[in-house]
């Protein structure tokens, strides 16, 4: 039985034959293999399209800056599964990549979403960017909602890798609409919650995607697929430094028990 409605029955991505395997109309070995790099790989996968050098760099950049940030809750529930199953590493790496929503990691596509939004009420209204931006982030604040890309728990009264974005979104000649929509909301984000807020790394990873002409609807694209690599590392280090079943340990000693009965 069918269930939904059926698309055409056609892929463009790969077709593999005996002697040869074909990527969106190019032969791998012969053409694909040995030039590309895997950045420029994964965005001819993406878009069907060869990766200018200012896209392959900036692609590049923004893989390294979400990679890694320590014994995040994906890098722990990898390791924790990794000990509990070490002949899966598959397992180990999904279980921390199941993690990444939109609390932890997955923020960059809201971002995206967001600044898609603001650009196309300003098209579709006529209206002034600033007024905009500065509606919506009070729209935002009104229901009590948080607005993605703004605030972090450890990176105060900036994100490093942000202005490191930024700076080289600049240099590069790259800053183009969308950066400077997520640049507006800053003072607006502090002029509706009363205060600064950090503008985290998600908000110029979506920007700069944006400007770039990435797949809107594909940027968590992007930090799921640098979260591999990190976790990846975790689970290389577990294997020589494990410390899964500590972290279990510690979890357990500091949760207090007030279920009743005896103790």
């Amino acid at each position: 039985m069918l269930i939904g409605k059926p698309g055409e029955g056609k892929s463009a991505l790969c077709r593999a034959d005996a002697d040869r395997i074909l990527i969106r109309g190019r032969d791998l070995t012969r053409d694909l293999m040995g030039r590309q790099t895997f950045t420029e790989f994964f965005f001819f996968l993406m878009t069907g399209k060869e990766a200018s050098e200012t896209q392959r760099f900036f692609l590049d950049l923004l893989l390294v800056a979400i990679a890694e940030h320590g014994l995040t809750p994906t890098a722990i529930a990898a390791r924790m599964t990794y000990d509990a199953d070490p002949e899966s590493l598959q397992g180990a790496l999904a279980a921390g990549i199941l993690g990444c929503g939109t609390v932890i990691l997955g923020t960059s596509q809201l971002c995206g979403d967001l600044l898609v939004d603001v650009a196309k009420r300003i098209d579709d209204g006529g209206g002034d960017a600033d007024a905009v931006v500065t509606a919506v982030a009070a729209e935002v604040r009104a229901r009590g909602g948080k607005l993605p890309g703004f605030g972090h728990p450890v990176h105060r009264p900036v994100d490093p890798r942000t202005e490191k974005i930024f700076e080289l979104a600049d240099k590069e000649g790259v800053s183009g609409r969308y950066i400077d929509l997520a640049r507006r909301f800053a003072p607006a984000v502090a002029a509706a919650w009363g205060r600064p807020l950090p503008m985290n790394v998600s908000m110029p990873i979506a920007a700069v995607l944006l400007d770039l002409d990435f797949p809107a609807t594909m940027i968590k694209a992007i930090p799921l697929l640098a979260r591999t690599g990190g976790l990846l590392a975790h689970l290389a280090e577990e294997q020589q430094r494990p410390i899964g079943f500590l972290m279990a340990s510690h979890g357990e000693e500091a949760i207090a028990y007030d279920g009743g009965g005896d103790a």
